[in-house]
């Protein structure tokens, strides 16, 4: 009985202390605690909601750098066509001027060989009087050369 009666008179010097600390612990949990958990829940909430914008901005940013690229793959595809039909003119103009300087080129083969074929028909025409001339001519110096090697009496004729 006497550990009872020192264990009742420890408990009742203990109250004065218990009810200290638990005043004590009431007063941190007022000045202290309560505050530092309102911080810290507000921080929490800032830092969700942060997290939550940066979040929405790195879609922005997908969505802005997806539509950049499909800009960006147009643009190509547009500069390529007008590069093509570009290519395809210069393709063309210079078939056209090939196409011309073949028909020039044709036109003027055809008038050498006009001209040639005259003159052709000019040398043919010139051989033909100059054939006579040079067979009348030849005919004529051999009848010559006959008769001064074959005089004729002056009283044959």
């Amino acid at each position: 009985m006497e550990i009872l009666n020192q264990l009742g008179d420890l408990f009742l010097a203990a109250v004065p202390t218990v009810v200290l600390v638990f005043l004590f612990y009431l007063f941190l949990r007022w000045s202290f605690f309560v505050p530092i958990e309102r911080v810290v829940a507000e921080r929490r909430r800032r830092i969700e909601g942060a997290k939550h914008e940066a979040e929405e901005l790195r879609k922005q940013a997908q969505e802005k750098s997806r539509a950049y690229q499909d800009a960006m793959r147009d643009a190509r595809g547009e500069i390529f066509r007008e590069q093509e039909a570009a290519r395809r003119v210069a393709l063309d103009e210079r078939s056209a001027a090939i196409q011309q300087a073949r028909h020039h080129a044709n036109q003027e083969i055809q008038g050498a060989k006009r001209r040639i074929q005259a003159e052709i028909e000019a040398a043919r025409a010139e051989l033909d009087t100059s054939s006579t001339q040079l067979a009348e001519e030849i005919a004529r110096t051999i009848l010559e050369s006959q008769r001064q090697m074959n005089p004729r009496p002056a009283g044959e004729a």
